[in-house]
């Protein structure tokens, strides 16, 4: 695939005291996929974001957009369209007049600017719409008319900045999963930057975690969730728990009385492994090979929450099995799914 968005080596200084934002930097984003950039605040997502945008220049390395070095260029020569995480509609505008603005300013004839922004707004789902008032929508549909400003312009990168954060769960979920097939339909090169690491797992075909301005891993969703390269992308991707373990000469990973052939990758020696809640089984006493004890049970529809005390620790299991409930201090037995289990060097 073509790149659609490439950095190299690119480094970020805070004016004030030249502390680094941005680490020496190299990805790629390739053309027509979303590739959202993920991690804790402060971890240099945003200032990468803007830099793409053109509102931030990077202290060296390069930036290309479609090939094209951008580098130097400020975020008016960039063909670059940014999704705001407050919207930043105008008030005094109406939904029509709000999606045209760009048009407007770049000098666009009236009868293309409103074939432009009729085909904008009906794709995002707000075709005849455009009479209407930015207070007399919802938070969702002010959410799609940012899209649509974004969309009208035909920006060869697309980006968004935190844009679900305002949104309840339930929206959230709803948008999260529109902008995903909006993207797949059109081909759109996108960055998005979240905290969200289910968000992230939702929307994305490449998501890169960033700590402390480098890159800590980058990858698929599903490489990240099931082989984390680190003990922070581990527990930043859900909810893993982070165990001792020992590897023997001949491969075999040891979790207490549990055991399982190792990767290739993974040296003799002691290691740590990263459990996800939902790796665990849960079996009568005696049925698998790690006895326990409940200590808590919660019921959450689809599946139940448990916290159970054993040899190796208190674990936090996530059980689908609702048919069959278990109570406080009934005795059981956990066995692991190897799927949710990764080892990492200790």
């Amino acid at each position: 695939m073509k790149p659609g968005i490439e950095f190299k080596n690119i480094t970020k200084a805070y004016v004030k005291n030249g502390a680094l934002a941005v680490k020496g930097i190299n990805f790629t984003v390739p053309k027509g996929t979303l590739t959202t950039l993920l991690g804790p605040s402060g971890c240099g997502k945003t200032t990468t974001l803007r830099m793409i945008a053109g509102l931030e220049s990077p202290t060296s390395g390069q930036i290309l957009i479609d090939g094209v070095d951008v580098t130097t260029l400020s975020a008016a020569e960039r063909n670059v369209s940014l999704v705001f995480q407050s919207y930043a509609l105008f008030p005094h505008m109406n939904i029509f007049n709000n999606v045209a603005y760009g048009l407007t300013v770049a000098g666009v004839d009236r009868e293309r600017t409103k074939e432009r922004v009729d085909a904008a707004l009906d794709t995002v789902g707000l075709g005849g719409l455009g009479a209407r008032w930015p207070g007399e929508l919802s938070g969702g549909q002010q959410q799609r008319v940012a899209l649509a400003r974004a969309l009208v312009l035909e920006p060869a990168v697309l980006l968004f900045d935190e844009p679900l954060s305002n949104l309840d769960a339930r929206l959230r979920r709803q948008m999260r999963d529109e902008i995903r097939a909006l993207q797949q339909r059109l081909q759109l090169t996108v960055a998005y930057v979240t905290h969200d690491q289910s968000e992230a797992l939702a929307v994305s075909d490449q998501i890169i975690v960033m700590r402390d301005g480098n890159i800590a891993q980058a990858g698929s969703p599903s490489d990240l969730y099931e082989r984390p390269n680190s003990e922070f992308v581990a527990g930043f991707m859900g909810e893993a728990l982070l165990l001792p373990a020992n590897v023997t000469h001949d491969g075999e990973v040891w979790l207490g009385p549990l055991s399982w052939r190792a990767p290739d990758t993974v040296p003799s020696g002691r290691a740590l492994v990263a459990v996800r809640p939902e790796a665990w089984m849960v079996g009568d006493a005696g049925q698998y090979g790690l006895a326990g004890r409940v200590l808590k049970a919660t019921y959450l529809g689809g599946f139940y929450e448990y916290t159970v005390a054993t040899d190796i620790g208190e674990l936090f299991v996530v059980c689908p099995h609702v048919d069959r409930s278990r109570n406080v201090a009934d005795k059981v037995s956990l066995g692991m799914h190897q799927r949710g289990v990764s080892v990492l060097r200790a």
